[in-house]
């Protein structure tokens, strides 16, 4: 007897860009920032026919000292530690169209944290650091929104992040450009700006766990799969948003990630 789904629900996607001419620099980034994100991505990226399909999306807290410290954590390097936004949650911003996310219900304290993203091709379990590397298929960036608010409760009550944090559109990010068509090292910036004004800025080298070894740790809790999406982090600088306000985040040439905070739903 065939059986038969009672609905059907499709996997998020998230768009695949690929190098068009020119070489995209931390310059471009940096205009895109400054809020020439269109014309800059434009020049140098183009929507491939490739969607990425979104298994799952994980978080990995306090991954620089700085932010560490101004949200009361152990500025000394700690275990990593591990929370999860559902795959529905992610919002793509694609350079040339006006990307919204709703003001969230329940809170009144909504904070951006820009963080630069992972997207895995494949994985495994206990990974080690040095093949880490081998399972990821390129890097976005974005932002993990979070209702502050309701995190401080949770913090102090020992209870779960997951209304804080995997709230709906709580996952904005760029398309994914893979790993092949750009260079990242740790002096990559990865900036966050609000209205033009810079909110975040680091090199990705500040990270208390690299890249490899955030995806070595995780490996060791979960099996890691194609479509998997890992956020790296973030640096100090956290605040809040307001309605109405427009954020823009890049890293070493990636295509930019711009959305603006709307009216709540």
């Amino acid at each position: 007897m065939s059986r038969k789904l009672l609905f059907n629900l499709p996997r998020p996607t998230v768009p695949v860009f690929v190098r068009s001419s020119g070489v995209a620099t931390d310059a471009a980034a940096s205009a895109a920032v400054g809020g020439g994100a269109e014309a800059s991505s434009s020049s140098s990226w183009i929507r491939s026919d490739a969607d990425f399909p979104v298994r799952r999306i994980y978080c990995v807290g306090r991954n620089y000292r700085e932010h560490a410290l101004e949200m009361g954590g152990d500025p000394d390097r700690e275990p990593p530690f591990f929370f999860q936004k559902p795959p529905d949650a992610v919002v793509s911003c694609v350079p040339g169209t006006k990307s919204v996310v709703p003001y969230p219900s329940e809170t009144s304290n909504l904070h951006f944290e820009g963080e630069l993203i992972v997207a895995m091709k494949g994985g495994g379990s206990k990974i080690p650091v040095d093949r880490a590397l081998d399972g990821v298929y390129g890097y976005a960036v974005g932002c993990d929104l979070t209702r502050r608010d309701l995190q401080s409760v949770a913090k102090k009550t020992g209870r779960p992040w997951d209304a804080s944090k995997g709230f709906d559109m709580s996952c904005p990010l760029s398309p994914i450009v893979p790993k092949e068509d750009v260079h990242l090292d740790e002096s990559a910036e990865l900036r966050l700006s609000v209205d033009g004004s810079e909110r975040q800025k680091s090199t990705i080298g500040a990270m208390v766990y690299s890249v490899p070894e955030v995806i070595s740790h995780l490996s060791r809790l979960f099996e890691l799969k194609s479509g998997d999406l890992i956020l790296t982090g973030t640096p100090a600088g956290v605040a809040e948003l307001k309605v109405g306000d427009e954020v823009s985040i890049a890293c070493g040439g990636l295509v930019p990630c711009q959305f603006s905070i709307g009216e709540s739903n």
